[in-house]
């Protein structure tokens, strides 16, 4: 009976993590919501952990990603992982963000500048408890989201 447990076991915990991979890690379509109008100032959200960013108009490509707020802006950061989203964005910059029912219509641009990658740097660490792994902008990617 021991052994048929010991079996069993490790079996049900590869079917709960893919399960888990199927509900939150997969990326998704278009995003549904309220069209929401763009703050001149993402202050009262900058509490919000994770957002749902929406790529690829023609074909709607979603995930869900950390950001900071700062100003006028959403910062995404992917790190020095070249992932679809990126891709995404840097064929067709406009993006739609989701935060709770709110959608918004959005542009995205990488940033290129040191300066502002320190002070998103700051505001991450702050936020997260760890700073990114690589800060060197011309190896990461990392892209400011502003109203259209």
């Amino acid at each position: 009976m021991k052994r048929k447990l010991l079996v069993g076991i490790p079996l049900v915990l590869v079917l709960l993590g893919a399960v888990y991979a199927l509900l939150f890690l997969r990326s998704g379509g278009p995003l549904d919501g309220t069209p929401t109008p763009v703050p001149p100032d993402w202050a009262a959200q900058s509490a919000v952990s994770v957002v749902q960013l929406e790529t690829r108009p023609e074909d709607p490509y979603s995930v869900n990603l950390w950001m900071v707020a700062m100003g006028p802006a959403i910062y995404l950061h992917a790190g020095a992982n070249r992932t679809a989203w990126v891709e995404h964005i840097e064929a067709n910059p406009q993006v739609r963000l989701r935060i709770d029912e709110a959608l918004f219509d959005l542009v995205a641009s990488r940033v290129a500048d040191p300066a502002e990658f320190a002070a998103f740097a700051d505001d991450y660490e702050r936020k997260y408890g760890v700073r990114p792994r690589n800060e060197n902008v011309d190896e990461i990617y990392l892209f400011r989201l502003t109203a259209r």
